[in-house]
């Protein structure tokens, strides 16, 4: 399972990866199909690590995105998993944290969900 390339979730947002480096580090873009925020949707920069696919034929990674139009940044963890037709797919997990204007507001600080991506073709 290869994470570089460009990739599509559920919900039609994309993202690009370039190459994994020697330490499993990665950098790519995010482009999110959707929003809570009434700003227009910017392309944003996304950073992570994948643990060595040497050691595992179905990683496990994680990346941050820092968006752009917005005062959020989200944490995405998941795992490549390889079906019997050698269909990659990206099972994430997702926390979004936006800033707040006061520590009383903080309940509504943090979002979580989850995303599955199929590469794009």
């Amino acid at each position: 399972c290869i994470l570089s390339g460009s990739w599509k979730n559920e919900l039609g947002s994309n993202m690009t990866i370039s190459a994994v480096n020697a330490d499993g580090g990665f950098t790519g873009s995010y482009h999110t199909a959707v929003t809570a925020s009434d700003k227009r949707i910017q392309l944003s920069p996304l950073k992570g690590s994948q643990k060595h696919t040497s050691q595992r034929k179905q990683p496990t990674f994680g990346f941050t995105v820092s968006w752009t139009f917005s005062n959020s940044i989200t944490v995405f963890v998941g795992q490549c998993f390889v079906d019997d037709k050698q269909k990659e797919t990206l099972k994430t997990m997702w926390l979004l944290r936006e800033e707040v204007g006061s520590r009383g507001a903080d309940w509504k600080a943090t979002r979580v969900g989850t995303n599955v991506f199929t590469r794009n073709k």
